[in-house]
């Protein structure tokens, strides 16, 4: 698969995991805050829910503008703000694990860390540009 592919596959999973996640939280916020891994917060407030929702469907309307594009600077910002997103999401659920069993908690982290890893990952893979470099029809490389 080559860098740009991959790049744009991941973007792609990202935004639908948004959506996904979106889509549950601003329709069904009651259903997500039973979800174990949240039920132990502080109490329900169905406006940060649904706030919380619509954040992500707007994060998910980035990233696939993102995919859609493959603009250099787009991609990027994208990421960026899923990287961001995801690292303070990580560092407040790291502090928050006492109510869950050592095995909930791993997998709970472990989740939480993947959505940190993948954007990283892919920000790294962006970086030098050549992701969004098109090939040209003698099989060079174009300038992005």
């Amino acid at each position: 698969m080559s860098r740009r592919a991959w790049l744009r596959a991941g973007l792609g999973l990202l935004a639908g995991s948004q959506v996904l996640l979106g889509l549950w939280v601003l329709l069904l916020p009651e259903l997500f805050w039973k979800w174990p891994w949240v039920a132990h917060l502080p109490p329900y407030n169905e406006h940060l829910l649904r706030d919380f929702g619509g954040a992500s469907l707007a994060l998910a309307v980035v990233l696939c503008a993102a995919a859609a594009t493959m603009e250099r600077r787009l991609v990027l910002t994208a990421l960026t703000a899923y990287l961001v997103s995801s690292v303070a999401h990580l560092l407040f659920h790291a502090s928050h694990l006492g109510p869950l069993s050592a095995a909930s908690a791993a997998g709970f982290m472990s989740l939480l860390g993947a959505a940190v890893l993948l954007p990283a990952a892919l920000v790294w893979s962006a970086a030098d540009g050549t992701a969004f470099r098109e090939p040209d029809p003698a099989g060079r490389q174009s300038a992005p």
